[in-house]
């Protein structure tokens, strides 16, 4: 008797609770990868800064678990999709509160829907997880909602392949030039010791953003691919920090375009829109091109 594949539809649903304090030590460490001196040496200096959640609630998984790319093998709380390739492709955050050092937080995720594409570069399989932050020593107060987007992608085809060997001669080159500049803009260079640590700190065992050999032999790309998260944060650090400084921000989306990678610097940009607390943010790769758009309310 054949026992039949479950669908990866059969995933919608699935539910997961993780309970954990927000450590100073993870603080300290996303503080010195990004060069805050005060806040590394007070963690508890205020209130954890936007993005910094992405620090803890991390997947921890037995060495002999792991996938080949470095990820927990799918099929426990993700579904299992076939396809090789993972990406950050997006997500949607809401601030209802403030996380802070020491407090003990619940994280509750439901996987909410599981699409499938077809695209230019093949099929796509997309995941959205939905999460929401709690304080667990405050009658369950609500601190954060988040909807997460994965997508799974083949190896690339020739074309992908051919356009990212092109997009190596420029960056190798010097070629750049803004596809589009904000009203603020600032330059980043995320080498491959800043992508170590941050995978350090966040506990992120993807291969792509630490194994250039891997990158390069098993998923054609040309460099260390720079996180999604980190670039979603330093954007948001760079509104709060830099573009209205003393603002805390409210909610804030973003989507993936397209991958930046450690062979030289990127940009983040800022432009006010008609709204009266709403901002336009992306960033563009390591020769102008946008590789993450988003949005952001301030309060």
């Amino acid at each position: 008797m054949t026992v039949a594949t479950p669908a990866l539809e059969d995933w919608v649903g699935r539910k997961q609770t993780v309970l954990g304090a927000i450590s100073p030590v993870q603080v300290r460490q996303m503080a010195a990868t990004l060069n805050d001196a005060a806040r590394m040496q007070q963690p508890d200096i205020a209130p954890l800064p936007v993005g910094w959640h992405w620090l803890y609630f991390n997947p921890l998984e037995l060495q002999c678990l792991l996938g080949d790319d470095g990820h927990p093998m799918r099929g426990n709380f993700l579904p299992p999709v076939e396809l090789p390739r993972r990406m950050w492709a997006g997500g949607r955050l809401t601030w209802c509160g403030e996380l802070h050092v020491g407090a003990s937080v619940c994280k509750s995720s439901e996987i909410i829907k599981v699409t499938r594409k077809t695209g230019r570069t093949g099929e796509m399989v997309f995941v959205t997880v939905a999460h929401r932050y709690s304080n667990a020593s405050d009658d369950q107060a609500l601190l954060l909602t988040e909807e997460h987007d994965i997508v799974y992608r083949g190896m690339p085809n020739e074309a992908e392949t051919a356009a990212l060997r092109s997009l190596a001669t420029q960056i190798e080159a010097g070629e750049h030039s803004f596809e589009r500049k904000g009203e603020h803009s600032q330059t980043v260079n995320a080498d491959a010791v800043m992508l170590y640590r941050y995978s350090a700190a966040t506990f992120n065992g993807h291969r792509i953003h630490y194994d250039v050999d891997y990158c390069r032999r098993v998923e054609g790309y040309p460099g260390l691919v720079v996180h999604g998260p980190l670039i979603a944060t330093l954007l948001m650090g760079f509104i709060e920090t830099q573009v209205v400084p003393g603002s805390r921000i409210r909610s804030f989306e973003f989507r993936a375009i397209r991958p930046t990678f450690d062979l030289s610097g990127f940009h983040l940009h800022a432009s006010k829109t008609a709204g009266a607390n709403v901002w336009q943010l992306w960033s563009t790769n390591n020769i102008g091109q946008i590789g993450m758009e988003a949005s952001v309310t301030i309060q």
